[in-house]
């Protein structure tokens, strides 16, 4: 163990390309990977937050990520999540490489979206509003461009100056860009005009439950102006925040649009409304892991607005082309699965040996 090698953030970057993360997480599932197989990860509730154990196996490989979520760290100026990815040889289980497991995580969830993307979108798809100011934010704009050809990029974040620089990053790949602040889900929050690069002075939605006003129908009807003009021409909406409750009503989502939503992997948490949900074609990780975790389906079934028959498929079934794809909006819903940073971790070994 003590000469077991360390692939940090920058040369996991260097030997899995964005693009080859879509091409290798694909190849996997093409191959007959079975999301539906990978077990369920154990999420343990500690005083701190709560740490996850995600492990998987194929025959050459076996893998585990240990992550960590301390939802105070951010006021202490460390990370929200911090972890580890440890890949092992499939046949004698000999440890081969450690893994800076979060960047592990900002390649391959972006990744897996595009990989959605790639099948769900319009191809013509250039238009992209995205909620969400972090890593996970900039990481989507990376990833739905190796997939559709995009051009334009709303961000959409609680915080007016983070919102503003992840467009301002935007701006230099040569996309146009602006920013609208969304403080629905932050109780503390105030309205704040939208960032320099935007066209409009107007700010984005007060979160909703399934298309009814927030508590403040003023505010919500003030910040609902910018928000759904921007998403009544989105093709690609990602939703990469740590919401709770709906970022925006669904109704002003157009048929035909796609949306992805990464940011939620609890019963209890979502990112989209019923309305959205009970319109869309729905394609999921896995079935059996987003009825246990992904509170975008399991509150709406809980309330009677879908059914699980509503899923129209798993990722696996996307891609090999099982699913019909139905006239209104199009939803990936992702919790994250530890097959999917196998397939990455491995492809990277592969790369550096």
């Amino acid at each position: 163990m003590s000469g077991l090698p360390y692939l940090d953030a920058a040369t996991l970057e260097r030997l899995v390309p964005m693009g080859r993360a879509v091409t290798v997480l694909e190849e996997a599932l093409r191959a007959g990977l079975d999301p539906e197989a990978t077990p369920q990860r154990p999420v343990v509730d500690v005083p701190a937050g709560q740490l996850l154990l995600m492990p998987a196996a194929t025959r050459r490989y076996a893998g585990v990520k240990a992550v960590s979520i301390a939802p105070a760290n951010p006021e202490r100026g460390l990370p929200r999540i911090q972890g580890t990815y440890l890949l092992f040889d499939g046949d004698t289980l000999t440890p081969l490489a450690a893994m800076d497991g979060i960047a592990l995580t900002s390649l391959r969830t972006p990744a897996v979206s595009a990989l959605a993307v790639r099948h769900l979108a319009e191809p013509g798809a250039r238009r992209l509003v995205v909620f969400g100011s972090g890593p996970q934010a900039y990481g989507h704009v990376l990833a739905l461009r190796e997939v559709r050809p995009v051009e334009d990029v709303t961000v959409v974040g609680r915080d007016a100056g983070r919102a503003e620089e992840l467009a301002a990053r935007c701006h230099a790949l040569g996309l146009t860009a602006r920013a609208l602040t969304n403080p629905a889900n932050d109780p503390t929050s105030r309205t704040t005009p939208a960032s320099r690069t935007s066209p409009s002075p107007t700010t984005s939605a007060q979160a909703t439950e399934d298309g009814r006003s927030g508590p403040d129908e003023q505010v919500a009807r003030a910040l609902t102006e910018g928000l759904a003009e921007a998403l009544a021409q989105a093709d690609l909406v990602a939703c990469c925040t740590t919401a709770r409750r709906p970022l925006f009503p669904g109704k002003l989502t157009r048929d035909g649009a796609t949306v992805v939503a990464v940011g939620s992997h609890e019963p209890g948490a979502r990112e989209l409304d019923g309305d959205l949900v009970a319109r869309a074609t729905v394609i999921v990780e896995a079935r059996a892991a987003a009825l246990e975790e992904a509170g975008d389906v399991i509150i709406p079934m809980s309330r009677g607005t879908i059914s699980s028959r509503h899923l129209a498929g798993n990722l696996a079934d996307l891609i090999t082309g099982q699913v019909i794809i139905g006239p209104g909006p199009r939803v990936f819903k992702s919790t994250g699965m530890a097959w999917e940073d196998l397939v990455v971790a491995a492809a990277a070994y592969e790369a550096w040996t």
